[in-house]
């Protein structure tokens, strides 16, 4: 989930020099990012049990905010030409929407226990694979955002492994790191805004991709 999507670039006619192309439409990662982080933030408070109440508001916001606003922001990276904004956030728009349609809809007519367990497990199996690939892919975006990536995979990984074993020590410790991972998003997010409104890098987002040749 990129803090920019800027560096995109078209060649000069009879030239290997590339200049960047002027954008159509704003920069709709800050209001992925946001989306992603709120929604991690309210589900992992419950993960943690920390606050299990929680898992009421993680609900709304993975119905609304999580799923349709970053899915929203996942159309407009289309329009820019970023695959992996588009990638990232049509794809977690897509995960927070089929998760409240998961414990919504699905996991009351689950048999409690073992069964319950199990398609939870590879619900998440899914998303931990998918995230990793995207983690390295992200060591060409920026440190924010690889950062992002790095803790949300470790989020995965003990969210799945609790849920495969039915442990509620591993699930916690994801919570823990989900919190971390929403902190992140959230810094990415702010990075995003304040560097754009401000038109100057203010909040350092540690780029990763090569500069366009001069």
């Amino acid at each position: 989930m990129p803090a920019s999507t800027q560096g995109i670039s078209e060649p000069l006619e009879g030239s290997d020099v590339r200049l960047p192309v002027a954008q159509s439409v704003a920069d709709p990662a800050p209001l992925g990012l946001a989306a992603f982080a709120m929604t991690t933030f309210a589900l992992s408070l419950y993960n943690a049990n920390i606050w299990p109440a929680a898992v009421f508001p993680a609900l709304a916001l993975a119905l609304v905010y999580g799923g349709f606003a970053q899915l929203l922001a996942g159309m407009w990276e289309f329009v820019r030409k970023n695959t992996f904004g588009t990638l990232a956030f049509t794809s977690y728009g897509a995960f927070w929407i089929s998760y409240y349609v998961f414990v919504h809809f699905l996991a009351p007519g689950i048999k409690a226990g073992a069964d319950l367990d199990a398609a939870a497990g590879v619900f998440l199996l899914g998303w931990t694979i998918f995230t990793f690939y995207m983690m390295i892919a992200a060591m060409r975006v920026s440190g924010a955002v690889l950062a992002v990536f790095a803790s949300l995979t470790v989020t995965f990984v003990l969210l799945t492994i609790g849920a495969f074993n039915a442990n509620s020590t591993l699930t916690h410790a994801g919570g823990w790191v989900g919190l971390l991972t929403a902190a992140l998003a959230w810094y990415a997010s702010a990075a995003g805004l304040i560097n754009e409104t401000f038109k100057k890098a203010i909040v350092p987002v540690f780029p990763l991709a090569p500069k366009n040749p001069a």
